[in-house]
């Protein structure tokens, strides 16, 4: 780990000569640390209390060409599986725009194209979130094809990736069929998706995700619809998830914000019993509700930012190992910042 920090600070560096030249580079750091509290039917879960360095993550952006653009986000803090590097890479993939770049083609380790706002948003922002979303592996990776729209208010995309269950069945080829559009229309914006996606060999669990934000002044309102089904079944939510979120911003520096979701599972797995749902599993019904606030002390800048939450979830998980558990309570105090190493190399260099 002290080889890997080393060689990454001696390339902002090396990066750093290169920015001063006028080559279009982005290299931010991301940082959060939380101290939280969780118990369950009013036993301390010890595990899970305490300080904890939810996350340190390095993001690099840029261009090769005017045409050619890259972007990567390693996660300098999750574990490696297998030795593996790319465990801990959310996504590292170049994208080739065509034309005037209505069309874009991008290959690479990518974010799986499902939709809702839940999923959409960056691990780092979020507090609680629902089973679905805590068992997701939504990097993969893939391909895919994006058309945006004259006017930049609808994109269409296709992709083709590896299964977010390929460990399920490491021994065999797993893949997910992915079409989603994202639109923004007045104060109405939307993430939607239609998946088909292999849970096993030759079988597919499909999903609709429908997710809509509303931001109406200083208040905006999430709401994502999913629902899912395997192969040869047409049922219509007793597979499902919804989320919910508000978010008022009060002030320049306060917002507080609600949240509730809800994860239920009434199949009896997939087709003749068979689990299709990994993140969700048969016998769930779970409803999880809170709230919080987030701080920022720095004049017009969002770069620093302390939060407080608390949240609770009643209810069955049919995974009795779940993120979420009945009579589950879950409190977070915490600091996030985000740093552009590019301005700090530059002024240690100038040192």
């Amino acid at each position: 780990m002290k080889r890997t920090v080393a060689s990454m600070l001696c390339a902002c560096f090396a990066l750093a000569g290169h920015a001063q030249e006028n080559v279009p580079l982005s290299l931010k750091a991301e940082v959060r640390i939380d101290y939280q509290l969780e118990k369950v039917d009013g036993v301390t879960d010890h595990s899970h209390t305490g300080f904890d360095g939810k996350f340190l993550n390095l993001r690099l952006d840029g261009r090769i060409t005017s045409s050619l653009s890259y972007s990567w986000r390693q996660r300098l803090n999750k574990n490696h599986q297998n030795q593996s590097f790319w465990d801990a890479t959310d996504w590292a993939y170049i994208v080739y725009e065509l034309g005037e770049g209505q069309w874009n083609l991008s290959a690479g380790k990518q974010v799986v194209g499902i939709g809702g706002y839940e999923y959409d948003r960056a691990p780092i922002d979020l507090y609680s979130c629902s089973e679905f979303w805590n068992n997701i592996p939504c990097y993969q990776m893939g391909g895919s094809v994006t058309f945006r729209s004259r006017n930049g208010r609808d994109q269409w995309m296709a992709q083709f990736c590896e299964s977010p269950f390929q460990s399920v069945h490491p021994e065999s080829e797993m893949f997910a069929y992915n079409l989603m559009w994202m639109g923004k229309h007045g104060c109405l914006s939307t993430l939607y998706s239609a998946n088909m996606i292999e849970y096993a060999p030759g079988r597919f669990i499909n999903y609709l995700a429908l997710g809509h934000r509303i931001e109406l002044g200083n208040v905006a309102v999430e709401l994502d619809l999913m629902n899912r089904a395997a192969d040869h079944q047409v049922f219509l939510l007793r597979d499902c998830s919804v989320m919910g979120e508000v978010a008022w911003r009060c002030s320049e520096k306060l917002q507080l914000f609600g949240k509730v979701t809800y994860d239920v599972n009434r199949t009896n797995g997939g087709d003749g019993g068979r689990v299709a749902d990994y993140c969700v599993m048969p016998g769930t019904e779970l409803t999880m509700y809170g709230g919080g606030l987030e701080y920022f002390p720095l004049k017009k800048n969002r770069d620093l930012r302390f939060h407080a939450t608390c949240f609770y979830t009643t209810g069955r998980n049919g995974n009795p190992e779940g993120a979420r558990l009945d009579k589950q309570l879950t409190g977070q105090a915490g600091v996030t910042w985000r740093l552009d190493l590019f301005a700090l190399t530059n002024r240690l260099l100038k040192h």
